[in-house]
């Protein structure tokens, strides 16, 4: 057997509890800060805690292991809006479509979100809650599964399986001087279900657990559009190891941004990324940027690194 396919056995095997049951976890993100909406409903997007832009889109390609086959893959798309200068509540909406792909099993979701920041000037720091609500479509390729002996396919033909999830999340933010500080809890998923695919070997089971999330950073601003941010993540899923992510990012003025960091899980994280158009256009900045990641852990033939792009366009309006 060949090293791709010791691969997703083994990943296959680990996932597996007693007979034929599966955990599904959700999706990764090297840049996730960037991704902050998708792991938080309540979070606020840094392009509006950096320079004020209420309005954002952005996309988002991750390739994990990249050299092997049938390793994970996920694409994202997010839209972020606040409406921090009208009289009023200050309303936070957006809304998010992701997709992921393991060899044979996957998802995709769609989800909308919505909430409000509590606060007399959002600019300067608030409390913000919120909601999301969605549609989660699972899919599993029976016929591709090896669970028994190796080249015995589990059996059965291709099935796809909805249903309704939600979300809540707490984020808290303050500006003093020329230092910001965040935070936020959440559980992106909180409908958690067991999803039963019927198969000529009998029943295959893949159980939806839930993610408790959480967040902090610090932004000190040097000044000239440019900043250093520390961060970190946690998240805690029943049965899976604790992991915690911690990451530094220089921004330079206007342009160009790297970073660095380290998780418990023994990964290395790289970014790098410009912006571009902000120097020039107050009103509008469109962002690229890219995130690597390498395991130092031993567990099975050497699986590549992982890569990650992400596209981003960030408006005043």
């Amino acid at each position: 057997m060949n090293n791709t396919r010791l691969l997703c056995l083994g990943l296959l095997l680990a996932l597996m509890g007693a007979g034929n049951l599966f955990g599904q976890q959700l999706s990764l993100f090297t840049q996730y800060r960037e991704a902050a909406t998708l792991i938080n409903p309540a979070a606020l997007e840094s392009d509006f805690l950096t320079y004020g832009y209420n309005m954002s889109v952005g996309a988002n390609y991750r390739r994990q292991w990249a050299g092997q086959e049938n390793t994970p893959e996920t694409q994202s798309i997010r839209f972020s809006y606040i409406n921090p200068y009208q009289s009023g509540a200050t309303i936070t909406a957006g809304g998010y479509l992701l997709n992921d792909q393991t060899g044979p099993t996957g998802y995709t979701g769609f989800y909308g979100r919505i909430g409000t920041v509590l606060s007399p000037d959002p600019e300067q720091g608030g409390i913000s809650v919120g909601l999301s609500a969605g549609y989660v479509g699972y899919r599993v390729r029976s016929s591709e599964l090896i669970l028994r002996d190796v080249g015995d396919p589990l059996g059965g033909v291709d099935q796809s399986q909805s249903h309704p999830d939600i979300g809540l999340g707490v984020y808290a933010y303050r500006l003093t001087g020329d230092h910001m500080f965040y935070g936020g809890v959440s559980i992106p998923q909180l409908l958690g279900f067991d999803l039963t695919f019927q198969n000529d070997a009998g029943d295959f089971e893949i159980q939806r657990l839930r993610h408790y999330y959480g967040m902090a950073g610090w932004y000190w601003f040097t000044g000239a559009d440019s900043y250093l941010e520390v961060s970190t993540w946690v998240k805690y899923v029943d049965g899976a190891p604790f992991n915690a992510d911690v990451n530094l990012r220089y921004q330079l003025p206007s342009a160009p941004y790297i970073g660095f960091g380290m998780s418990t899980a023994g990964n290395f994280h790289f970014e790098a990324g410009i912006n571009v158009g902000q120097s020039y256009n107050a009103d509008t900045n469109f962002r690229v940027g890219y995130g690597f990641d390498y395991s130092f852990q031993s567990f099975g033939p050497s699986v590549g690194g992982t890569h990650e792009i992400q596209l981003a366009v960030a408006l005043s309006r």
